[in-house]
């Protein structure tokens, strides 16, 4: 196995309802240790650069909106096979598809308001963790 490394947000929706330290307890319970973390409230130029991939979906103004409609916990999280492990403990986008035990099948309100947002592939990752972290906030 490779040790990897993955961002992490917990979305608006958790963080309002206190249950960040619950998918926490999640991450940490999977084998995966965080390396950093923050709380923030994202501004609407931050939150649309960061979902600027979206940009022409329809859901893009709405995602925005919503990510930035209360603080959010962005982090980042290492261990073997960090980026699919994650994506393991988050289940599937859309919480009615999630399975059973997953943060979104526990705790999502819809498809918007999942709870968690987790970097798709190591490219990715990279792009996104510097998006949120200086390297000197990253404990090696």
């Amino acid at each position: 196995m490779t040790s990897q490394r993955t961002l992490s947000i917990i979305k608006p929706d958790a963080v309002k309802r206190n249950i960040t330290g619950k998918i926490i307890q999640k991450f940490e319970d999977g084998g995966l240790s965080i390396i950093a973390q923050k709380r923030m409230l994202l501004t609407k130029e931050k939150a649309e650069a960061f979902y600027s991939v979206h940009k022409a979906r329809p859901f893009y103004n709405d995602l925005v909106s919503f990510m930035t409609s209360g603080p959010v916990v962005v982090q980042v999280l290492e261990g073997d096979n960090a980026i699919q492990r994650n994506r393991d403990i988050m289940g599937a986008t859309n919480p009615e598809e999630a399975d059973s035990g997953t943060i979104r099948a526990e705790y999502a309100l819809n498809i918007e308001a999942n709870s968690v947002h987790g970097s798709d592939s190591e490219d990715n990752a990279v792009i996104e963790i510097s998006f949120f972290f200086d390297p000197s906030e990253i404990n090696a």
